[in-house]
C-alpha cells in the first residue's frame, strides 16, 4: 500500500481510510483565501456497503492508496445494460455493469482507452483519461459580439452529458472536457 498526497487523489482512485475500502467519485481542490488552508474536498463511496462519504483532506496530507492492479483497456460499445471492454494484452472482453461506472459513462466513446481496476482479482471501477474530446451535437446559437464576455450557455455532447460551454462554441464542435470536473477546457 501506498501513502500518495491528499493533492494527488483522483476520481476513480482507490483509497484505505478509517480501515475500509473507498472508491474516489468526486475531487475537488479548494483554496480558502485569507487564514483558511487549501484542501482536497472528496466524495468517497464504500466498495463493501455502497456509503458514501464527503471528506475533507489538508493538501498536506499523506493518504493510502490501496494496491489496484489496473488494465489497460479499450472501450468498445454499451450493449444496454453493460459497458464493454477489452483488455489491450490478452484481448479478454469484459463485461461491466453500468452501475459500477458511477458518472463516468457520459465521457466514454468507442476506442476510448482506460485505466481498468480490480482489486484482489475484483473489478472496482475505471479511471479515465484526464480529459476526453467529444462533440457538440446541441447549442444554442452564438450571438455576434459575445465572444469577450465570461458567461457561459449549455451544450449537449455525443454521450448525452451537458456541459457549460463559452458562447463561441456552436453544434458540431469538437471540445475538451476534464474528465475529473465535467468542465469545458478548450475546443479540440
Amino acid at each position: 500500500m501506498a501513502k500518495i498526497l491528499a493533492t494527488e487523489i483522483r476520481v476513480g482512485h482507490l483509497l484505505e481510510w478509517e480501515k475500509k475500502l473507498w472508491k474516489v467519485l468526486k475531487c475537488y481542490h479548494v483554496h480558502v483565501g485569507g487564514r483558511g488552508g487549501a484542501y482536497m474536498q472528496v466524495e468517497m463511496k464504500n466498495i463493501e456497503q455502497g456509503t458514501k462519504v464527503n471528506q475533507r483532506f489538508r493538501t498536506d496530507e499523506k493518504v493510502d492508496k490501496a494496491y489496484v492492479e489496473s488494465r489497460e483497456m479499450d472501450y468498445l460499445y454499451n450493449d444496454g445494460e453493460n459497458y464493454i471492454f477489452m483488455d489491450n494484452t490478452t484481448f479478454e472482453q469484459i463485461s461491466v455493469p453500468a452501475d459500477s461506472l458511477e458518472g463516468q459513462t457520459g465521457y466514454l466513446i468507442p476506442n476510448t482507452v482506460v485505466q481498468i481496476n480490480f482489486h484482489n482479482e475484483r473489478l472496482i471501477g475505471m479511471q479515465l483519461p484526464q480529459a476526453v474530446i467529444l462533440e457538440v451535437i446541441e447549442a444554442d446559437p452564438s450571438i455576434k459580439g459575445s465572444t469577450v464576455t465570461t458567461s457561459f450557455k449549455p451544450a449537449v455532447l455525443e454521450t448525452g452529458i451537458q456541459v457549460q460551454v463559452p458562447p463561441f462554441i456552436e453544434k458540431g464542435e469538437k471540445i475538451k472536457v476534464n474528465t475529473d470536473t465535467g468542465e469545458y477546457m478548450e475546443r479540440a
